[in-house]
């Protein structure tokens, strides 16, 4: 149980090289060390408060749980004494608890089963307020394979804190955010008069819709006995007369020369207005 012993010193060694920690103070007992009274600054003493040890098992290939001869799984529930200054105030005492609960379950290989803390009191010996915290490591004790105690993590800290956020299987890309959040734009652009313009959207469009501003979406001219479209639907691979989508937007057209079943495309005429709709 030697290892056991040395999980605090271990600890607050560890802790102690947490820049994110460092102004506060780790000691294995408190007060361990000479020290100033009153306190300047944030204390905190790491102790095992109790352990629970109990037999491993082992699930087989048939689903059956074989106990583990020599292997042990062992609770041990570590105390946190958390001293902080008067002048700090008792918040001071909560915030390096939460900063250290933090680092432990994250950072470190630990397995942190549970953790909390009680009421804050006042110690008069050295003008500190005091907390009283704990957290519950789960841990497995193997010495017929190592003579070092392992404490495994039921969570990768790796895949909790890198791969786990850039799984692109459980987490929307930059592309997919923008979908959910805008799956469609709308617009409007002014004819031009010439036989084909292009309107930038940023993005090349699965659908895009384009119709003229109060005017019907099929025209017919009875003096050259001809019909124009004054609306059109795009796809990427084709859609209605007069439209085509590019890696961009899309393209509107008019002209006479284009024809199908005498109908002609009549979507840039000048001064007309025209709205569109285009889905991403």
């Amino acid at each position: 149980m030697s290892e056991i012993s040395a999980l605090p010193s271990n600890i607050v060694e560890w802790l102690k090289g947490r820049e994110e920690l460092s102004e506060i103070k780790f000691l294995t007992e408190f007060p361990a060390i000479k020290k100033a009274v009153p306190l300047k600054n944030t204390t905190v003493a790491v102790g095992i408060e109790s352990m629970e040890i109990v037999d491993s098992f082992t699930e087989n290939d048939e689903g059956v749980l074989v106990e583990n001869e020599y292997c042990r799984q062992a609770k041990i529930k570590l105390r946190l004494s958390i001293h902080a200054p008067y002048s700090s105030g008792g918040e001071a005492c909560h915030d390096a608890f939460t900063d250290i609960i933090d680092c432990l379950t994250f950072a470190s290989g630990l397995d942190i089963l549970t953790s909390g803390c009680e009421g804050i009191v006042s110690d008069r010996d050295t003008d500190a307020f005091v907390l009283s915290a704990w957290a519950t490591v789960n841990a497995s004790l193997c010495p017929a394979t190592s003579s070092s105690l392992d404490f495994p993590s039921f969570i990768s800290k790796e895949l909790l804190c890198g791969s786990h956020i850039n799984d692109a299987n459980i987490h929307l890309s930059e592309e997919q955010q923008t979908f959910l959040n805008t799956p469609f734009v709308t617009g409007s652009y002014l004819g031009t008069g010439t036989s084909a313009r292009s309107v930038s959207l940023g993005f090349k469009p699965s659908v895009v819709i384009v119709l003229g501003y109060d005017l019907p979406m099929i025209y017919y001219d009875s003096a050259a006995s001809k019909y124009y479209a004054m609306a059109a639907v795009g796809l990427p691979k084709g859609g209605t007369i007069g439209i085509e989508v590019t890696s961009t937007g899309f393209k509107a057209k008019s002209s006479e020369s284009v024809t199908a079943r005498n109908c002609s495309p009549l979507l840039n005429e000048a001064g007309t207005t025209y709205y569109y709709i285009a889905f991403r």
